[in-house]
């Protein structure tokens, strides 16, 4: 077998632990049990919310509403999503859809901040012209909304919120749990002193929530679409300690990406010294990745170092290696890590 075999004949070997790393203590038909039982609660009682919302002149209440249709949508996105993502991997798609569950917590991002900028807009209008608004109504209208809400969150907390999609339909309904207590404080203020701007300015306070929480998941998704590194995972740091272990001469070609959140990946190019054991060192640096880092994902090319890539390593040479040396990248994306200080 030649060197250049010794990595690729590795690359799917995940440590002897197989895909156990994945497991989150919820299974997937749990996670789809718990989001059903949200799904349900939030359906029958936004029904109801909007013909009060209606009837009490509430935008406060309405946009509670509009709120848990979004919620409700989510939920079935999220719900449609993990379907796909259990798909096996065939055909063209070589991860299987696993990404489904980023483009639902991207659409439930995006569409917070739509909402939130429509809610935002309709607030500043009724702050300049309030319409009369039903006080009484409008709280014990949102005291059952907390309620529901709050039973809601409950079952999407006992999902497994690792899941960036389950996270998404989460902070949907999260805000709504926060817009009903809004909605419930603007409503006794209202009853109290008749100060029914409050509603408006109830509703601003839920419309900076959802922004906050519509930009956090369309970051999230984005680096993970962008193929970002986790954020946990520094790839400087990690090539400089992989580069340390016995026998590895060079780290490069180092890219970690996530194939879905919770589902980190790496694939490198080790060079080790000359005699090295290419199969002992991508055992342990394959259990080191698995150990501190949970990648189980894990492609490493190792192949024997040539006499220029050694030259190159020593302190003070910095040569370019030949385009015709087999064992080395000529191109390398990134950093070439080797064990002396080097440019990141």
């Amino acid at each position: 077998m030649s060197d250049h075999d010794h990595g690729h004949g590795s690359g799917h070997d995940h440590g002897g632990g197989g895909h156990t790393g994945h497991s989150h203590g919820v299974s997937a038909d749990a996670d789809r049990r718990w989001l059903a039982i949200a799904l349900t609660l939030i359906a029958a009682f936004m029904a109801v919310e909007v013909v009060i919302g209606v009837v009490a002149q509430s935008l406060a209440l309405i946009s509670d509403a509009a709120h848990m249709l979004t919620d409700a949508a989510s939920i079935v996105l999220a719900l449609i999503a993990m379907r796909l993502a259990a798909r096996p991997a065939k055909g063209g798609f070589t991860y299987g859809l696993k990404r489904a569950e980023i483009l639902s917590a991207q659409a439930n991002g995006l569409t917070l901040l739509l909402l939130g900028a429509w809610l935002a807009y309709e607030a500043v209008r009724r702050l300049i012209d309030p319409p009369e608004v039903e006080g009484g109504l409008m709280l014990v209208t949102a005291l059952a909304g907390i309620a529901v809400n709050v039973a809601a969150t409950w079952c999407l907390s006992k999902a497994n919120r690792s899941s960036l999609n389950v996270e998404g339909a989460y902070q949907h309904i999260l805000n709504d749990l926060f817009a009903f207590v809004g909605t419930a404080v603007a409503a006794l203020i209202v009853v109290l002193t008749g100060f029914t701007r409050a509603d408006a300015i109830a509703t601003l306070v839920v419309v900076a929530l959802m922004f906050k929480a519509g930009y956090g998941l369309l970051r999230e998704s984005g680096r993970i679409f962008l193929e970002a590194a986790p954020a946990t995972i520094d790839p400087d740091a990690l090539g400089d300690k992989l580069v340390a272990e016995p026998n590895v001469v060079e780290v490069h070609d180092l890219h970690v990406w996530q194939i879905t959140s919770g589902q980190a990946a790496l694939s490198a190019h080790i060079l080790v010294e000359p005699g090295g054991d290419c199969h002992a060192v991508r055992r342990d640096l394959g259990e080191l990745l698995r150990k501190d880092h949970d990648i189980i994902h894990t492609t490493l090319q190792v192949d024997h170092a040539q006499a220029p890539v050694l030259q190159g390593a020593l302190p003070g040479v910095r040569g370019l290696l030949p385009l015709d040396d087999t064992g080395h990248c000529a191109d390398p994306h990134g950093p070439v890590h080797r064990d002396e200080p080097h440019e990141h």
